[in-house]
């Protein structure tokens, strides 16, 4: 298929996000096994275990597996990004155990015929404190404002600067500036970048065809990040709890289309007042 590129990112044809839709689904649905499944006494790379079983039965490749960002930084190891506590991103799979009251940030992607889903989760392990827990929700509540004010004709500040008001709505919360939500294609990191905050009107211009990937990242301190000595786990400077969220969406002539919900984000657009729209099969 012929792919069209513009300033603002990669523009896909309807097909071509069908196909977006595919590997959002496989992504979807990782994320909900592991969900459903982390436990403590689990080490991570146990978790990343589940999610290779996935990719096996859909028949889908990962976005993560040997992804080579450049500048030395050598090939990722494992499919998923597994972040627990004061790691914000990037956290390899290992033998670390998973205790209560930890909080897991699992980021996954998945390729299927060429194009990319990527989405993450935050998830509690056991009982986590009350604070955790509204961190986490401020960071989602924040995803969710930054997806509704995604329209065609738009622009990408839009989106920043709903994510910074949500977070900033919902109390004394670092905003990590280091890394930002992206455009996402047959490519998994494309233009535009996505912030999570600045003022809005401002950036490219949303058009139909282009896919985001939403991801706020919040901390329960200030918004200082650092790379540890294995080139990719990043962790807070002040090793306060971090939360992540993320979806992979589409904007359509009927609405928003959440690529990697199950169930194409249509509840939690609908609870919001949003429009959902998918496109037809």
């Amino acid at each position: 298929m012929k792919r069209s590129r513009r300033s603002g990112g990669e523009i896909l044809s309807d097909d071509e996000l069908k196909l977006m839709r595919k590997a959002g689904l496989v992504v979807a649905r990782a994320l909900d096994e592991i969900t459903r499944t982390a436990r403590a006494g689990m080490t991570t790379r146990e978790v990343d275990a589940i999610a290779v079983e996935v990719l096996a039965r859909a028949g889908a490749a990962s976005s993560f597996l040997g992804y080579e960002p450049g500048y030395g930084v050598p090939p990722y190891p494992a499919v998923t990004c597994l972040s627990v506590n004061e790691v914000v991103v990037h956290g390899i799979p290992s033998d670390r155990v998973l205790a209560d009251g930890d909080l897991l940030c699992v980021d996954f992607g998945a390729i299927v015929g060429g194009y990319h889903g990527d989405a993450a989760r935050s998830i509690a392990i056991g009982e986590v404190e009350p604070q955790v827990t509204k961190l986490s929700d401020a960071t989602r509540e924040a995803m969710w404002a930054g997806i509704g004010a995604a329209r065609i004709g738009g622009k990408i500040g839009d989106i920043s600067w709903a994510i910074q008001q949500s977070i900033t709505s919902s109390g004394r919360y670092g905003i990590v500036r280091d890394y930002t939500g992206h455009g996402i294609g047959h490519q998994m990191h494309q233009p535009p970048d996505v912030p999570n905050y600045g003022p809005a009107g401002r950036g490219p211009v949303i058009q139909r065809g282009l896919c985001l990937a939403i991801e706020p990242m919040a901390t329960a301190g200030n918004h200082r990040t650092e790379i540890l000595d294995d080139e990719w786990t990043v962790v807070t400077c002040d090793n306060s709890v971090a939360a992540h969220w993320e979806n992979t969406i589409t904007v359509t002539p009927h609405g928003l289309w959440v690529l990697t919900e199950l169930d194409g984000g249509e509840a939690e657009l609908t609870r919001r007042g949003l429009p959902f729209g998918p496109l037809a099969d």
